[in-house]
């Protein structure tokens, strides 16, 4: 009897913990997109679009796009956004093949849960067609770069203090 409720208990823990990065991380991800100038229309080939920068479009973790940013007087660019297994993911998903087995790791990978955008923050400096034109200067995200490799420093010595460090 304790054999039994042991192997039932296993088995039902298997199921609830199965798809651990579906419930820790969610099916979606907010990608974060700056343009300069900021007025620059952007758009995607899933349908989205925004009107102005910074702009947040909440995509399926494991779709891949295009984001299209064009402004009249600046030549248009094109940014491919992939997926990645991120580092979380990688680790969710080790924890489903350990207790949650195939199931765990199978809906994980089916819903894309263990995945990161790349990039993201989508960054998109325009330039001009006419670099001559003082109406069009040359897009300048250098700001944001700093911010976000500023907060990625932090974040890494925190994990680093923390004992997540190798």
């Amino acid at each position: 009897m304790k054999t039994t409720f042991l192997f039932a208990s296993f088995i039902s823990a298997g199921f609830v913990l199965s798809g651990c990065a579906s419930v820790t991380r969610g099916m979606s991800e907010k990608v974060k997109i700056y343009t300069s100038p900021e007025d620059a229309q952007i758009s995607t080939d899933i349908g989205m679009t925004c009107s102005s920068s910074p702009c947040t479009l909440k995509v399926s973790r494991k779709e891949k796009f295009n984001v299209t940013v064009s402004k009249e007087g600046y030549k248009t660019q094109k940014v491919h956004v992939t997926t990645e297994v991120a580092g979380s993911g990688a680790a969710a998903m080790a924890g489903n093949a350990l207790i949650g087995g195939v199931i765990g790791v199978g809906v994980d990978a089916y819903t894309g849960a263990m995945l990161n955008h790349k990039p993201n923050p989508v960054l998109v400096e325009l330039k001009p067609t006419n670099p001559a034109n003082p109406n069009t200067p040359v897009g300048d995200l250098s700001h944001i770069r700093k911010q976000y490799a500023d907060d990625e420093k932090a974040h890494q010595e925190n994990v680093m203090r923390r004992g997540g460090g190798v």
